[in-house]
């Protein structure tokens, strides 16, 4: 017989092991997106950043979003995930403050990929990164999860993508996702001709993830993104069992 204990006397459901923190956006979160959870293979638990927009984020990189921050990831602590995750690479500007404030492990940008990713590739390579936006895309973001300067990146932006800016950045309410993906794509062929030493590719930003089979098509290297990340850590604090013979 098996008997297990209850967890918390505050809720009376279990079994979302990752939490995620979204965004106070409004656009739509197609299959592939971390906002969208049939991406999984697993429950995951949503939750929003009240005033977290894209604005306050990514452009004014607002310091007192923090305490939002810390809030909402306390709150999916105590609703019982086991790991803490974001929808944004930008987040990285919270990662240590926000790891800090909880016990359970916290992971809330792509970006802290980035170091693993070098550590695996030749010497002289480089890591790509297709970022949502490059010019709001800073050292501090970089520091916060690891990446250091002996670490050569490649760092192009969606931002100059018409369909990727008007209906991610600027919220239009329309995504035309064959549209997303033919630029990513073309992002990803220009940045790799002009930078032939890249070894691997990271897409930092959240809505991304749908369009990787279709980089790596283009540009036939490993491509990593938030789901790569957030699988990865799943796999680790919910490990199965193997079953098999000799």
């Amino acid at each position: 017989m098996t008997v297990f204990q209850v967890r918390s006397k505050s809720r009376s459901w279990d079994g979302e092991s990752i939490g995620i923190l979204i965004l106070d956006a409004a656009y739509p979160c197609v299959p592939g997106n971390v906002g969208n959870a049939t991406t999984y293979d697993f429950p995951v638990r949503f939750k929003e950043v009240r005033g977290a927009s894209i604005e306050r984020l990514l452009n004014e990189r607002d310091p007192s979003l923090l305490a939002p921050f810390v809030e909402a990831a306390q709150e999916l602590e105590a609703e019982g995930v086991r790991a803490i995750t974001g929808a944004c690479g930008f987040m990285a500007l919270f990662q240590r403050q926000v790891a800090q404030s909880v016990r359970i492990p916290v992971l809330l940008s792509s970006l802290l990929q980035v170091p693993f990713i070098f550590r695996t590739l030749a010497p002289g390579r480089k890591v790509g990164i297709i970022t949502a936006n490059k010019s709001c895309l800073t050292q501090e973001h970089f520091e916060s999860v690891g990446i250091t300067p002996d670490i050569p990146l490649a760092v192009y932006g969606m931002e100059e993508q018409d369909e990727f800016r008007t209906s991610i950045l600027e919220e239009k309410g329309t995504l035309d996702s064959d549209l997303i993906e033919k630029e990513v794509t073309g992002v990803a062929r220009t940045m790799v001709k002009e930078n032939p030493e890249i070894g691997a590719i990271l897409l930092e930003c959240s809505d991304l993830p749908p369009y990787a089979a279709a980089v790596q098509n283009a540009v036939d290297l490993p491509v990593f993104d938030f789901i790569t990340m957030i699988n990865h850590y799943h796999s680790a604090i919910r490990r199965k069992p193997y079953r098999g013979y000799m």
